[in-house]
């Protein structure tokens, strides 16, 4: 009786997930980010798409372009908050879309190399920190700044350029930072000239956390059927969480529209 009521459920709220899906490739800003686990011994990966106003969430073996291909399809031009991770390079090499890479994981980087080095290499990470800080510092000051607020930015932006890329030590993991902002620091500063666009993947990351929590839990997945139910459930609770709607009326309205053959809630079905 439980399982017959769990799968009518999830039969309720699948439009509303598989609208949800389809208006993905219509938004113009979305942070990614993905979590692994296990189904029968399977590898497999639990993908966060976070929009402004939505959340959709995809279980797929792989964790690769392929996936992003899937979802966005080859015409998608819009902007994906993302970490430097391979697969997202490859996509983006595919499409016309653009990328921003997560500013906190290079902070973390350059801290761990700072507390775990010495020398030219203590000083280069701390120097490019400083510069890192001395830009967000800016941006909060913006309405302090007024009118010096876009050329005191400018100037931060390109000193965070400038220590990056100067008097590089030879430290493999430093050379390896520098490389990154050689070949895409506009990728790192895409937020400050893209409105809406935030500097990390931060949201995406505070989506699947509850994942996270429930894959612990539960072990995995278990079944392809589970899969299904779950990237539905998991989509509609992070989404009433971002519109601070109650999950239990979504899924009452949700099922009783299901059981009398009308269509699904038109907040979650066509409103992105």
């Amino acid at each position: 009786m439980l399982q017959k009521t769990i799968n009518k459920v999830s039969e309720a709220i699948a439009p509303i997930y598989e609208s949800l899906f389809d208006n993905l490739k219509a938004e113009r800003v979305l942070n990614v980010d993905e979590t692994g686990h296990r189904d029968r011994g399977q590898k497999m990966w639990t993908w966060c798409f976070r929009s402004n106003g939505f959340t959709v969430f995809r279980i797929d073996p792989r964790r690769s372009s392929g996936v992003l291909l899937d979802v966005f399809g080859e015409e998608f031009d819009g902007v994906i908050g993302c970490d430097h991770f391979r697969a997202y390079h490859k996509y983006r090499g595919l499409t016309d879309c653009a990328v921003q890479f997560c500013f906190a994981h290079l902070i973390r980087d350059l801290r761990f190399l700072k507390e775990h080095s010495s020398g030219r290499t203590h000083g280069w990470a701390g120097r490019l920190l400083d510069a890192s800080r001395d830009m967000f510092r800016v941006i909060h000051d913006r309405e302090k700044l007024g009118e010096r607020f876009d050329g005191e930015l400018e100037d931060a932006a390109m000193m965070v350029l400038m220590r990056a890329t100067y008097r590089v030590p030879k430290d493999p993991k430093a050379c390896n930072l520098a490389r990154r902002f050689e070949e895409h620091g506009d990728d790192y500063l895409r937020f400050l000239t893209t409105p809406g666009l935030e500097p990390t993947k931060n949201i995406a990351e505070r989506a699947i956390r509850f994942v996270v929590i429930d894959r612990r839990v539960t072990q995995g997945s278990k079944s392809e059927q589970r899969q299904r139910r779950l990237e539905r459930i998991w989509t509609l609770m992070a989404t009433c969480e971002e519109r601070e709607f109650s999950l239990f009326d979504c899924l009452r309205q949700a099922v009783k529209q299901h059981l009398a053959g009308e269509p699904p809630p038109s907040l979650f079905a066509g409103d992105s």
